[in-house]
Protein backbone atom coordinates (compact mmCIF):
# COMPACT_ATOMS: atom_id res chain seq x y z
CA UNK A 1 0.00 0.00 0.00
CA UNK A 2 1.53 2.99 -1.27
CA UNK A 3 0.88 6.20 1.06
CA UNK A 4 0.33 8.59 -1.68
CA UNK A 5 -2.58 7.16 -3.12
CA UNK A 6 -6.62 6.73 -2.36
CA UNK A 7 -5.81 3.40 -1.10
CA UNK A 8 -4.08 4.69 1.61
CA UNK A 9 -6.07 7.46 2.34
CA UNK A 10 -9.04 5.81 2.85
CA UNK A 11 -7.41 3.26 5.02
CA UNK A 12 -5.65 5.94 7.29
CA UNK A 13 -9.05 7.44 7.43
CA UNK A 14 -10.82 4.47 9.22
CA UNK A 15 -7.02 3.99 11.67
CA UNK A 16 -7.16 7.36 12.67
CA UNK A 17 -10.15 7.96 14.36
CA UNK A 18 -10.41 4.08 15.41
CA UNK A 19 -7.10 4.11 17.01
CA UNK A 20 -7.53 7.99 19.10
CA UNK A 21 -11.15 6.07 20.06
CA UNK A 22 -9.38 2.83 21.56
CA UNK A 23 -6.24 4.68 22.92
CA UNK A 24 -7.25 4.39 26.63
CA UNK A 25 -8.05 0.47 26.11
CA UNK A 26 -4.28 -0.79 25.57
CA UNK A 27 -5.21 -3.91 25.09
CA UNK A 28 -7.90 -3.11 22.48
CA UNK A 29 -5.58 -0.36 20.93
CA UNK A 30 -2.65 -3.11 20.47
CA UNK A 31 -5.02 -5.44 18.88
CA UNK A 32 -6.45 -2.76 16.56
CA UNK A 33 -2.87 -1.46 15.49
CA UNK A 34 -1.38 -4.67 15.37
CA UNK A 35 -4.21 -5.85 12.34
CA UNK A 36 -4.25 -2.40 11.24
CA UNK A 37 -0.25 -3.16 10.19
CA UNK A 38 -1.00 -6.58 9.08
CA UNK A 39 -3.37 -5.72 6.88
CA UNK A 40 -1.65 -2.48 5.43
CA UNK A 41 1.73 -5.04 5.09
CA UNK A 42 -0.97 -7.73 3.06
CA UNK A 43 -2.31 -5.49 0.43
CA UNK A 44 1.45 -5.85 -1.29
CA UNK A 45 1.60 -9.62 -0.92
CA UNK A 46 -0.46 -11.48 1.60
CA UNK A 47 1.50 -14.68 2.05
CA UNK A 48 4.31 -12.64 3.64
CA UNK A 49 2.52 -11.64 7.05
CA UNK A 50 3.56 -15.20 8.03
CA UNK A 51 7.31 -14.44 7.77
CA UNK A 52 6.49 -10.82 9.71
CA UNK A 53 4.92 -13.14 12.41
CA UNK A 54 7.55 -15.31 12.78
CA UNK A 55 10.52 -12.70 13.07
CA UNK A 56 8.09 -11.62 15.45
CA UNK A 57 7.60 -14.37 17.51
CA UNK A 58 10.86 -15.93 16.95
CA UNK A 59 12.69 -12.11 18.57
CA UNK A 60 10.44 -11.75 21.46
CA UNK A 61 11.31 -15.87 22.13
CA UNK A 62 14.82 -14.85 22.42
CA UNK A 63 14.63 -11.60 23.72
CA UNK A 64 12.58 -13.26 26.65
CA UNK A 65 15.22 -15.80 26.71
CA UNK A 66 18.31 -13.70 27.00
CA UNK A 67 16.40 -11.23 29.38
CA UNK A 68 15.81 -14.18 32.12
CA UNK A 69 19.62 -16.17 31.55
CA UNK A 70 21.76 -15.06 33.87
CA UNK A 71 25.08 -16.59 33.34
CA UNK A 72 26.81 -14.54 30.79
CA UNK A 73 28.12 -17.37 28.11
CA UNK A 74 24.20 -18.50 28.24
CA UNK A 75 23.11 -14.88 26.71
CA UNK A 76 25.98 -15.04 24.32
CA UNK A 77 25.18 -17.89 23.02
CA UNK A 78 21.12 -16.60 22.89
CA UNK A 79 22.36 -13.55 21.41
CA UNK A 80 24.07 -15.73 18.41
CA UNK A 81 21.42 -17.58 18.08
CA UNK A 82 19.07 -14.76 17.72
CA UNK A 83 21.48 -13.04 15.44
CA UNK A 84 21.61 -16.38 13.38
CA UNK A 85 17.76 -16.79 12.83
CA UNK A 86 17.35 -13.27 11.44
CA UNK A 87 20.04 -13.06 8.98
CA UNK A 88 19.13 -16.86 7.97
CA UNK A 89 15.63 -14.87 7.34
CA UNK A 90 17.37 -11.97 5.37
CA UNK A 91 20.04 -14.27 3.81
CA UNK A 92 17.55 -16.39 2.26
CA UNK A 93 14.98 -14.37 1.09
CA UNK A 94 17.22 -11.29 0.29
CA UNK A 95 20.45 -12.97 -0.73
CA UNK A 96 20.37 -16.70 -1.68
CA UNK A 97 19.74 -15.93 -5.77
CA UNK A 98 22.48 -13.60 -5.86
CA UNK A 99 25.06 -16.08 -4.03
CA UNK A 100 24.06 -19.12 -5.82
CA UNK A 101 24.39 -16.86 -9.12
CA UNK A 102 27.81 -15.73 -8.15
CA UNK A 103 28.85 -18.84 -7.29
CA UNK A 104 27.94 -20.45 -10.75
CA UNK A 105 29.44 -17.69 -12.82
CA UNK A 106 32.61 -18.05 -10.50
CA UNK A 107 33.00 -21.67 -11.56
CA UNK A 108 32.52 -21.08 -15.40
CA UNK A 109 35.44 -18.10 -14.97
CA UNK A 110 37.35 -21.16 -14.05
CA UNK A 111 36.57 -23.51 -16.36
CA UNK A 112 34.39 -26.06 -13.84
CA UNK A 113 31.11 -27.60 -14.72
CA UNK A 114 28.06 -26.07 -13.10
CA UNK A 115 24.67 -26.81 -12.61
CA UNK A 116 22.00 -24.69 -14.44
CA UNK A 117 19.86 -24.00 -11.35
CA UNK A 118 18.04 -21.07 -11.19
CA UNK A 119 17.02 -19.86 -8.12
CA UNK A 120 14.33 -17.78 -7.80
CA UNK A 121 13.02 -15.60 -4.23
CA UNK A 122 10.32 -12.82 -4.22
CA UNK A 123 11.96 -10.16 -1.86
CA UNK A 124 9.57 -9.32 1.10
CA UNK A 125 8.74 -5.32 0.99
CA UNK A 126 10.66 -4.20 4.03
CA UNK A 127 12.41 -7.22 5.47
CA UNK A 128 15.53 -4.90 5.59
CA UNK A 129 14.06 -2.66 7.69
CA UNK A 130 12.76 -4.72 10.11
CA UNK A 131 14.99 -6.87 10.29
CA UNK A 132 17.07 -4.28 11.55
CA UNK A 133 14.70 -3.80 14.07
CA UNK A 134 14.31 -6.73 15.66
CA UNK A 135 18.05 -6.89 15.85
CA UNK A 136 18.53 -3.78 17.43
CA UNK A 137 15.93 -4.61 19.78
CA UNK A 138 17.64 -8.51 21.10
CA UNK A 139 21.31 -6.90 20.74
CA UNK A 140 19.46 -4.06 23.38
CA UNK A 141 18.37 -6.26 25.87
CA UNK A 142 21.56 -8.25 25.64
CA UNK A 143 23.60 -5.58 26.25
CA UNK A 144 21.19 -4.23 29.08
CA UNK A 145 19.77 -1.15 27.55
CA UNK A 146 16.14 -2.35 27.38
CA UNK A 147 14.34 -4.86 29.41
CA UNK A 148 12.22 -7.06 27.38
CA UNK A 149 8.61 -6.16 26.98
CA UNK A 150 5.14 -8.33 26.37
CA UNK A 151 4.57 -9.57 23.09
CA UNK A 152 1.98 -7.57 22.42
CA UNK A 153 3.72 -4.65 22.80
CA UNK A 154 7.00 -6.58 20.77
CA UNK A 155 4.65 -7.13 18.12
CA UNK A 156 2.91 -3.56 17.56
CA UNK A 157 6.70 -2.03 18.08
CA UNK A 158 7.93 -4.23 15.07
CA UNK A 159 5.21 -4.33 13.12
CA UNK A 160 3.47 -0.86 13.20
CA UNK A 161 2.51 0.37 9.30
CA UNK A 162 3.87 4.13 9.02
CA UNK A 163 7.60 2.68 9.42
CA UNK A 164 7.16 -1.21 8.32
CA UNK A 165 8.34 -1.14 4.62
CA UNK A 166 10.96 2.18 4.22
CA UNK A 167 11.87 3.03 8.02
CA UNK A 168 12.66 4.41 9.34
CA UNK A 169 14.64 2.58 11.56
CA UNK A 170 13.03 2.91 14.93
CA UNK A 171 14.74 1.36 17.73
CA UNK A 172 12.72 -0.20 21.02
CA UNK A 173 14.10 2.55 23.61
CA UNK A 174 12.34 4.98 21.00
CA UNK A 175 9.25 3.52 20.30
CA UNK A 176 8.34 0.92 23.27
CA UNK A 177 8.17 3.50 25.97
CA UNK A 178 5.84 5.52 23.31
CA UNK A 179 3.61 2.09 23.63
CA UNK A 180 3.73 1.65 26.92
CA UNK A 181 1.23 4.42 27.90
CA UNK A 182 -1.98 6.89 26.18
CA UNK A 183 -1.04 9.05 23.96
CA UNK A 184 -2.94 12.39 24.76
CA UNK A 185 -4.47 13.92 21.45
CA UNK A 186 -4.59 17.32 22.94
CA UNK A 187 -0.52 17.13 22.94
CA UNK A 188 -0.13 15.94 19.59
CA UNK A 189 1.27 18.63 17.21
CA UNK A 190 -1.09 18.01 13.91
CA UNK A 191 0.30 21.45 12.58
CA UNK A 192 3.71 19.81 11.93
CA UNK A 193 1.96 16.48 11.29
CA UNK A 194 0.27 18.10 8.26
CA UNK A 195 3.29 19.92 7.08
CA UNK A 196 5.48 16.93 7.11
CA UNK A 197 2.80 15.07 4.74
CA UNK A 198 2.36 17.61 2.09
CA UNK A 199 6.20 18.29 1.99
CA UNK A 200 6.61 14.96 1.44
CA UNK A 201 4.29 14.29 -1.43
CA UNK A 202 5.46 16.81 -2.75
CA UNK A 203 9.15 15.48 -2.92
CA UNK A 204 7.91 11.95 -4.00
CA UNK A 205 5.51 13.29 -6.46
CA UNK A 206 6.67 16.12 -8.00
CA UNK A 207 10.19 15.81 -7.80
CA UNK A 208 11.35 12.52 -7.48
CA UNK A 209 8.62 11.65 -9.88
CA UNK A 210 8.93 14.23 -12.58
CA UNK A 211 12.82 13.18 -12.65
CA UNK A 212 12.63 9.59 -12.92
CA UNK A 213 9.66 9.83 -15.62
CA UNK A 214 11.24 12.47 -17.90
CA UNK A 215 14.91 11.58 -17.35
CA UNK A 216 16.78 8.82 -15.36
CA UNK A 217 15.05 5.67 -15.66
CA UNK A 218 15.24 6.28 -19.63
CA UNK A 219 18.92 7.11 -19.54
CA UNK A 220 19.84 4.38 -16.93
CA UNK A 221 18.07 2.28 -19.04
CA UNK A 222 20.09 2.41 -22.24
CA UNK A 223 22.87 5.01 -21.88
CA UNK A 224 24.21 4.06 -25.44
CA UNK A 225 21.19 6.14 -26.95
CA UNK A 226 21.71 9.22 -24.94
CA UNK A 227 24.36 12.08 -24.92
CA UNK A 228 26.73 13.05 -22.48
CA UNK A 229 24.84 15.82 -21.24
CA UNK A 230 22.03 13.58 -20.45
CA UNK A 231 23.79 11.00 -18.75
CA UNK A 232 25.57 14.01 -16.71
CA UNK A 233 22.33 15.82 -16.04
CA UNK A 234 20.60 12.13 -15.37
CA UNK A 235 23.18 11.45 -12.92
CA UNK A 236 22.44 14.97 -10.93
CA UNK A 237 19.35 13.79 -11.69
CA UNK A 238 19.15 11.00 -9.29
CA UNK A 239 21.13 11.90 -6.41
CA UNK A 240 18.05 14.46 -6.25
CA UNK A 241 15.28 11.71 -6.93
CA UNK A 242 17.15 9.40 -4.08
CA UNK A 243 17.02 12.16 -1.86
CA UNK A 244 13.34 13.72 -2.73
CA UNK A 245 12.13 10.07 -2.88
CA UNK A 246 13.25 8.68 0.47
CA UNK A 247 12.95 11.57 2.41
CA UNK A 248 9.46 12.43 0.88
CA UNK A 249 8.31 8.56 2.15
CA UNK A 250 10.34 9.32 5.46
CA UNK A 251 8.05 12.86 6.21
CA UNK A 252 5.07 11.57 5.03
CA UNK A 253 6.03 8.38 7.54
CA UNK A 254 7.07 10.43 10.45
CA UNK A 255 3.95 12.95 9.77
CA UNK A 256 1.38 9.85 10.10
CA UNK A 257 3.06 8.29 13.27
CA UNK A 258 2.80 11.53 14.59
CA UNK A 259 -1.09 11.89 13.87
CA UNK A 260 -1.24 8.58 15.94
CA UNK A 261 0.54 10.66 18.38
CA UNK A 262 3.81 9.33 18.03
CA UNK A 263 7.54 10.72 17.38
CA UNK A 264 9.79 9.01 15.00
CA UNK A 265 13.53 10.11 15.02
CA UNK A 266 14.48 12.56 12.08
CA UNK A 267 16.26 10.30 9.65
CA UNK A 268 17.28 13.12 6.65
CA UNK A 269 19.19 16.48 7.97
CA UNK A 270 20.41 18.46 4.58
CA UNK A 271 22.64 15.31 3.31
CA UNK A 272 23.83 17.63 0.32
CA UNK A 273 25.51 20.14 2.16
CA UNK A 274 27.95 17.49 3.56
CA UNK A 275 32.03 18.81 3.78
CA UNK A 276 33.16 15.53 4.02
CA UNK A 277 31.35 12.07 3.61
CA UNK A 278 31.65 11.38 7.25
CA UNK A 279 29.26 14.30 7.67
CA UNK A 280 27.11 12.92 4.89
CA UNK A 281 26.68 9.69 6.60
CA UNK A 282 25.98 12.08 9.57
CA UNK A 283 22.92 13.62 7.78
CA UNK A 284 22.06 10.70 5.24
CA UNK A 285 19.51 7.86 6.04
CA UNK A 286 20.53 8.77 9.75
CA UNK A 287 18.80 6.04 11.68
CA UNK A 288 21.07 3.71 9.12
CA UNK A 289 24.08 5.72 9.79
CA UNK A 290 23.77 5.42 13.48
CA UNK A 291 22.73 1.68 13.29
CA UNK A 292 25.65 0.74 10.89
CA UNK A 293 27.56 2.42 13.86
CA UNK A 294 26.58 1.23 17.25
CA UNK A 295 25.68 -1.98 16.22
CA UNK A 296 28.35 -3.16 12.70
CA UNK A 297 31.48 -0.77 13.48
CA UNK A 298 31.59 -0.82 17.20
CA UNK A 299 30.91 -4.33 17.36
CA UNK A 300 33.79 -4.99 14.99
CA UNK A 301 35.81 -2.79 17.40
CA UNK A 302 35.06 0.70 16.34
CA UNK A 303 38.24 2.71 16.34
CA UNK A 304 39.59 1.08 19.71
CA UNK A 305 42.07 -1.90 17.92
CA UNK A 306 44.68 0.57 16.55
CA UNK A 307 44.44 3.32 13.46
CA UNK A 308 44.68 0.22 10.65
CA UNK A 309 41.69 -1.70 12.12
CA UNK A 310 39.84 0.98 12.19
CA UNK A 311 40.45 1.80 8.51
CA UNK A 312 39.57 -2.08 8.22
CA UNK A 313 36.13 -1.83 10.19
CA UNK A 314 35.19 1.75 8.04
CA UNK A 315 35.73 -0.31 5.10
CA UNK A 316 33.79 -3.53 6.41
CA UNK A 317 31.31 -1.63 7.53
CA UNK A 318 30.14 0.14 4.58
CA UNK A 319 30.26 -2.85 2.39
CA UNK A 320 28.12 -4.46 4.26
CA UNK A 321 26.06 -1.38 4.67
CA UNK A 322 26.05 -1.72 0.27
CA UNK A 323 24.97 -5.36 1.02
CA UNK A 324 21.95 -4.64 2.94
CA UNK A 325 20.84 -2.03 0.12
CA UNK A 326 20.37 -5.09 -2.30
CA UNK A 327 21.74 -8.57 -3.38
CA UNK A 328 24.15 -7.06 -6.18
CA UNK A 329 28.08 -6.84 -6.85
CA UNK A 330 26.62 -3.13 -7.70
CA UNK A 331 25.67 -2.32 -3.91
CA UNK A 332 29.31 -4.23 -2.50
CA UNK A 333 30.80 -1.67 -5.32
CA UNK A 334 29.00 1.65 -4.03
CA UNK A 335 29.48 0.31 -0.33
CA UNK A 336 33.20 0.06 -1.33
CA UNK A 337 33.56 3.04 -2.49
CA UNK A 338 32.50 5.13 0.60
CA UNK A 339 33.94 2.97 2.87
CA UNK A 340 37.13 3.46 1.22
CA UNK A 341 36.56 7.06 1.06
CA UNK A 342 35.69 7.01 4.93
CA UNK A 343 38.69 5.10 5.69
CA UNK A 344 41.25 7.60 3.49
CA UNK A 345 39.44 10.93 5.07
CA UNK A 346 39.82 8.94 8.78
CA UNK A 347 43.46 8.95 7.56
CA UNK A 348 43.98 12.19 6.43
CA UNK A 349 43.09 13.04 9.73
CA UNK A 350 45.47 10.96 11.39
CA UNK A 351 47.88 12.12 9.44
CA UNK A 352 47.26 15.59 9.45
CA UNK A 353 46.30 16.24 13.72
CA UNK A 354 42.72 17.55 14.39
CA UNK A 355 40.13 19.04 11.79
CA UNK A 356 40.96 22.62 11.00
CA UNK A 357 38.01 25.03 10.79
CA UNK A 358 36.96 26.12 7.24
CA UNK A 359 36.49 29.04 5.74
CA UNK A 360 33.94 30.19 3.73
CA UNK A 361 35.37 29.02 0.41
CA UNK A 362 37.27 25.92 1.82
CA UNK A 363 33.47 24.82 3.43
CA UNK A 364 32.24 25.15 -0.37
CA UNK A 365 34.73 23.36 -2.29
CA UNK A 366 34.15 20.78 0.25
CA UNK A 367 30.66 20.32 -0.13
CA UNK A 368 31.28 20.51 -4.28
CA UNK A 369 34.03 17.53 -3.76
CA UNK A 370 32.26 15.33 -1.37
CA UNK A 371 28.54 16.16 -3.41
CA UNK A 372 30.38 14.75 -6.72
CA UNK A 373 32.17 11.63 -5.07
CA UNK A 374 28.88 10.51 -3.51
CA UNK A 375 26.93 11.50 -7.36
CA UNK A 376 29.71 8.84 -8.60
CA UNK A 377 29.05 6.35 -6.36
CA UNK A 378 25.12 6.79 -7.10
CA UNK A 379 26.19 5.53 -10.52
CA UNK A 380 26.56 1.86 -8.92
CA UNK A 381 23.87 2.09 -6.79
CA UNK A 382 21.09 3.21 -9.31
CA UNK A 383 22.38 0.88 -12.11
CA UNK A 384 20.98 -2.41 -12.93
CA UNK A 385 24.70 -4.15 -13.39
CA UNK A 386 28.28 -3.60 -13.53
CA UNK A 387 28.61 -3.58 -16.99
CA UNK A 388 24.95 -1.08 -17.06
CA UNK A 389 27.29 1.25 -14.64
CA UNK A 390 30.79 0.92 -17.06
CA UNK A 391 28.06 2.31 -19.94
CA UNK A 392 27.12 5.44 -18.09
CA UNK A 393 30.65 5.96 -16.92
CA UNK A 394 31.73 5.67 -20.83
CA UNK A 395 28.84 6.94 -22.09
CA UNK A 396 29.63 10.37 -19.74
CA UNK A 397 32.80 11.19 -22.01
CA UNK A 398 32.21 9.89 -25.75
CA UNK A 399 28.69 11.47 -26.64
CA UNK A 400 29.49 15.29 -25.88
CA UNK A 401 27.61 17.61 -28.77
CA UNK A 402 25.22 15.28 -29.70
CA UNK A 403 20.91 16.56 -29.16
CA UNK A 404 20.06 16.43 -25.38
CA UNK A 405 16.01 16.46 -25.49
CA UNK A 406 15.78 15.06 -22.29
CA UNK A 407 17.62 18.40 -20.73
CA UNK A 408 13.57 20.27 -20.28
CA UNK A 409 13.26 23.34 -18.17
CA UNK A 410 11.05 21.36 -15.74
CA UNK A 411 14.37 18.51 -15.21
CA UNK A 412 16.80 21.11 -14.21
CA UNK A 413 13.77 23.20 -12.05
CA UNK A 414 13.06 20.17 -10.52
CA UNK A 415 17.03 18.98 -9.91
CA UNK A 416 17.77 22.87 -8.78
CA UNK A 417 14.85 22.88 -6.58
CA UNK A 418 15.70 19.54 -4.97
CA UNK A 419 19.26 20.84 -4.34
CA UNK A 420 18.04 24.09 -3.26
CA UNK A 421 16.15 21.84 -0.24
CA UNK A 422 19.33 21.29 1.28
CA UNK A 423 20.48 24.66 1.98
CA UNK A 424 17.10 26.11 2.81
CA UNK A 425 17.95 27.82 6.54
CA UNK A 426 16.38 26.35 9.50
CA UNK A 427 15.34 29.63 10.81
CA UNK A 428 13.79 30.81 7.98
CA UNK A 429 12.03 26.90 7.95
CA UNK A 430 10.99 27.60 11.78
CA UNK A 431 9.70 30.99 11.68
CA UNK A 432 7.58 29.64 8.51
CA UNK A 433 5.85 27.03 10.34
CA UNK A 434 5.21 29.04 13.59
CA UNK A 435 3.46 31.89 10.78
CA UNK A 436 1.72 28.91 9.09
CA UNK A 437 1.01 27.20 13.24
CA UNK A 438 -0.80 30.63 14.02
CA UNK A 439 -3.43 30.95 11.16
CA UNK A 440 -6.64 29.77 11.84
CA UNK A 441 -7.71 26.09 10.99
CA UNK A 442 -10.08 27.36 8.29
CA UNK A 443 -6.64 29.17 6.50
CA UNK A 444 -4.64 26.35 7.77
CA UNK A 445 -7.03 23.32 5.97
CA UNK A 446 -7.27 25.90 2.75
CA UNK A 447 -3.40 25.89 2.31
CA UNK A 448 -3.10 22.57 2.92
CA UNK A 449 -5.67 21.93 -0.14
CA UNK A 450 -4.06 24.27 -2.07
CA UNK A 451 -1.00 22.14 -1.98
CA UNK A 452 -2.28 18.96 -2.12
CA UNK A 453 -3.76 20.13 -5.47
CA UNK A 454 -0.29 21.67 -6.82
CA UNK A 455 0.94 18.61 -5.92
CA UNK A 456 -1.37 16.93 -7.77
CA UNK A 457 -1.39 18.94 -11.11
CA UNK A 458 2.40 19.40 -11.27
CA UNK A 459 3.14 15.90 -10.45
CA UNK A 460 3.37 12.67 -13.15
CA UNK A 461 0.10 10.74 -14.08
CA UNK A 462 0.18 7.44 -11.41
CA UNK A 463 2.62 7.16 -8.43
CA UNK A 464 5.94 5.03 -8.27
CA UNK A 465 6.87 3.11 -5.58
CA UNK A 466 9.42 3.98 -2.99
CA UNK A 467 12.94 3.64 -4.54
CA UNK A 468 13.69 1.96 -0.72
CA UNK A 469 10.49 -0.18 -1.19
CA UNK A 470 12.91 -2.74 -2.93
CA UNK A 471 15.78 -2.70 0.33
Amino acid sequence: MLFPTTTFAIFFVIVLPTSWALMRRRAWWQAFMLAASYVFYAWWDWRFVFLLAASTIGNHAAARAIGRASQRQTRKVLLGLAVAFNLGLLGYFKYAGFLVSSAENALSRVGLPSSSFALSVTLPIGISFFTFMALSYVIDVYRGQLEPVDFPRFAVYLSFFPHLVAGPIVRGSELLPQLERPRNAGRVNATRAYFLILSGLFFKVVIANQLSTHLVDAVFAAPDRHSSLEVLIAIYGYAVQIFADFMGYTNIAIGVALLLGFEFPQNFNSPYQAVSLQDFWRRWHMTLSRWLRDYLYVSLGGNRKGRVRTYVNLLATMLLGGLWHGAAWTFVIWGGLHGSGLAVERFARDLLGARRSWGGAGRWAARIVTFHFVCFAWIFFRASSLHAAGSVLGRLFSAWGQPSPLVTTGVVLAIAAGLAANFVPVRLMTVTFDRFARLPAVAQAACLAVGLMLVDTLGPQGVAPFIYFRF
